[in-house]
C-alpha cells in the first residue's frame, strides 16, 4: 500500500464520526476544515457518519458519506477516529479500510469514566494529539503519540488596528453553559467582570459562543458568529480570559492573539494553552486559582506597555504553529511513513 501511496502522491484518508456527529462547536470544525485542506491538498477525503451533518459554520468540500453500518465504510489508506465513541467502530473495520488512527483533540471525560478513558488510551489505534497537554497526559499511560495540530486561519483573524480606539477596558471571553461545559469556567468571566465593575474600573465584557445566550448582562454577545464578525470581536477586546481548565488545544485564545490581544490563562494541566501561551513572553499565566487568576488580570489591565508587547509576540507564537496547509502536510508525512 506504501508504494502505491508514494507513487501516486495521493492518499484516501477517512475520518470516522460514526456515533458521534457534527454539530456547531470547535471539534467539528477542526474536522471539517482539516478535511477541506487535506481535500484542497490533493487527497480523496471522506467524512463518514451516521446522521445527518448539523454543522452550519462551514461547508464541506470534500466526500460526506452517511452510511448504516460499517460494511459500507470505504476502502483506503487511513481511517481516523475521531472522538472517543468512534474507537470501537474503527476497531470493527476491515483492515482495508486503511491504517486505524485516533486523533485526540480532548479528554472526553464528560462522556467517559476513568476505566473508559483508560481503555480508549489503550485500544490499538496510532495516537495523535493537538497539543502538549494531551501527549503530557497519554504519556502517564505509557501511551506515546505525535502532536499534529490543525493549523490556523491567518487569511480570516489578523489585526484591524481598532483596539486603539477604546474609551473603556473591553475584557473578551468564550461563553459556554450546561454542567457538560463546567470545565470551561465561564463563571471566572463573570466574576472577574463584576469585580472590577465593583471596584469602579471603567471596564466592559464582550463574548461570543454557541450554546444559549447569558442570563447575566454583558456588553456584547454573538450567538454563532460569522469569521468576520468574530475577527472584529477579538480585534475590539484589549485582554482575552481563559480559564478553561479542560482543553486539548485551547482555539479561541489563540485566535484573540492572532489579532494581538493580550490573553491570560492558567496553569491548569489541560488548560490547552500552553502550545502558545508562554508566562511573561506571550502572555500571562497564572496559577489555578480564581484569587491569581484575577491578580494576573488586574496586573495586565495596569500594565499598556506589556498587553502591547504579549500582543505582538503572542501573534508570532501563534504563527509558528503553522496554518492548516503546514499542518495537514505534517499529518500526510505522518500517514505516509
Amino acid at each position: 500500500m506504501l508504494v502505491r501511496v508514494l507513487a501516486e502522491d495521493k492518499l484516501k484518508i477517512s475520518f470516522n464520526l460514526i456515533s458521534c456527529g457534527l454539530g456547531n462547536n470547535g471539534g467539528s470544525t477542526t474536522i471539517i476544515r482539516s478535511a477541506n485542506t487535506l481535500h484542497e491538498l490533493g487527497h480523496e477525503v471522506t467524512i463518514v457518519d451516521s446522521g445527518k451533518n448539523k454543522h452550519t459554520w462551514n461547508d464541506i468540500k470534500c466526500n460526506h458519506l452517511i452510511i448504516k453500518d460499517l460494511s459500507s465504510f470505504p476502502f483506503g489508506d487511513a481511517v481516523i477516529a475521531t472522538g472517543f465513541r468512534t474507537v470501537e467502530s474503527t476497531l470493527e473495520l476491515d483492515d482495508n479500510c486503511g491504517k486505524k488512527y485516533h486523533w485526540i483533540r480532548l479528554l472526553e471525560n464528560h462522556i467517559c469514566n476513568e476505566k473508559e478513558l483508560i481503555n480508549v488510551f489503550k485500544a490499538p489505534t496510532i495516537k495523535i494529539v493537538n497539543s502538549i497537554c494531551l501527549q503530557r497526559k497519554l504519556l502517564e499511560y505509557n501511551e506515546p503519540s505525535i502532536i499534529i495540530r490543525p493549523g490556523y486561519d491567518f487569511d480570516e483573524i489578523y489585526p484591524l488596528n481598532i483596539r486603539k480606539k477604546n474609551e473603556a477596558m473591553i475584557l473578551g471571553g468564550l461563553y459556554n453553559e450546561g454542567s457538560k461545559r463546567a470545565n470551561k469556567r465561564t463563571e471566572w468571566i463573570f466574576n472577574v467582570y463584576d469585580y472590577l465593575k465593583n471596584q469602579g474600573q471603567n471596564v466592559k465584557l464582550y463574548m461570543f459562543g454557541s450554546d444559549g445566550t447569558p442570563s447575566k448582562k454583558i456588553d456584547k454577545y454573538l450567538k454563532d458568529p460569522p469569521i468576520i464578525q468574530k475577527n472584529e470581536l477579538f480585534n475590539q477586546v484589549d485582554i482575552w480570559l481563559a480559564p478553561s481548565s479542560l482543553e486539548g488545544l485551547h482555539i479561541a485564545p489563540a485566535e484573540a492573539m492572532l489579532t494581538e490581544c493580550a490573553c491570560v490563562g492558567t496553569d491548569a494541566d489541560q488548560s490547552g494553552t500552553e502550545d502558545y501561551l508562554i508566562n511573561c513572553e506571550t502572555g500571562l499565566v497564572s496559577s489555578n486559582t480564581f484569587n491569581s487568576f484575577i491578580n494576573h488580570v488586574e496586573a495586565l489591565m495596569n500594565n499598556k506597555k506589556a498587553r502591547q508587547q504579549f500582543g505582538k509576540d503572542g501573534r508570532e507564537k501563534v504563527k509558528s504553529l503553522g496554518d492548516r496547509k503546514d499542518n495537514m502536510r505534517k499529518l500526510v508525512h505522518f500517514l505516509e511513513g
